[in-house]
């Protein structure tokens, strides 16, 4: 990974060729206490399907959430979606594709319910696919719940993998993520012969800035002071928004 951005994204001029993916907290939405605690917006609601118009449909979100949570949060609006670090995905024609639920997170479960119920602040989000253990409400127990994690997953690495991103551990199969997801999109319409631009806030993506790379597109990193493949930064989510904004109504 390089330990530095090359230039800000806001010097990038979008253009018609462009297909645009957006990871969502942290990028779109501001990060909340719990993943249930963000607000939507109506206005990011807006310039994304002003932006998707622009770009004549090639615009898909990329997340760590589920389709259906997706779908509940950005209401009554549809986007061509990714869940679950691309172990589910809506394609633009609205096909749902997903990825097997994994038969090794079952031994799992009890463990990750007994270390949240006994650990204040520490929450279990039980994805069916995938488990996530956040602890943004306990961060002096971060090094305590990444061991445990770690320790738990280890005899099942041939499967699962952990993927430590801001005050959450992920639980989930390796078969794909974020820039397979991505990589899947661009073999469909209306996605295909585009140039790929990935905006993305944490470790989670740093898969799909690695297939944008290859790609020859533009990896965007929302902050800054970390180490990232991303080859572009903007400073926050408010950033995101207002160069989304900024846009013109046509390219």
């Amino acid at each position: 990974m390089q330990n530095a951005y090359n230039q800000s994204a806001v010097s990038l001029r979008p253009a018609s060729e462009w297909a645009l993916f957006l990871d969502v907290d942290g990028t779109l939405l501001h990060l909340s206490q719990t993943p249930d605690g963000v607000n939507r917006s109506d206005r990011v609601c807006q310039i994304l399907e002003e932006v998707m118009a622009c770009l004549g449909g090639a615009l898909a979100l990329v997340s760590g959430r589920t389709i259906q949570n997706l779908d509940e949060l950005f209401v009554p609006h549809r986007f061509p979606v990714a869940g679950l670090h691309g172990l589910e995905r809506r394609d633009a024609e609205g096909v749902v594709h997903s990825h097997p639920e994994s038969q090794m997170l079952e031994a799992l479960r009890p463990p990750l319910t007994e270390i949240a119920n006994t650990h204040e602040g520490v929450l279990l989000e039980d994805k069916s696919r995938a488990l996530a253990i956040h602890y943004r409400q306990a961060p002096d127990k971060a090094a305590e719940i990444k061991t445990f994690v770690e320790n738990l997953v280890q005899p099942l690495a041939h499967e699962l993998h952990v993927i430590h991103g801001k005050m959450v551990s992920e639980i989930k199969p390796w078969h794909a993520d974020k820039g397979s997801a991505i990589s899947d999109f661009m073999e469909e319409t209306p996605f295909m012969g585009r140039i790929p631009v990935f905006i993305g806030d944490d470790i989670t993506d740093e898969d799909g800035f690695a297939f944008v790379n290859q790609m020859n597109g533009y990896s965007v990193r929302v902050g800054d002071g970390v180490e990232t493949t991303a080859r572009y930064s903007i400073e926050n989510v408010d950033q995101v928004i207002a160069w989304l904004e900024s846009w013109p109504p046509s390219l």
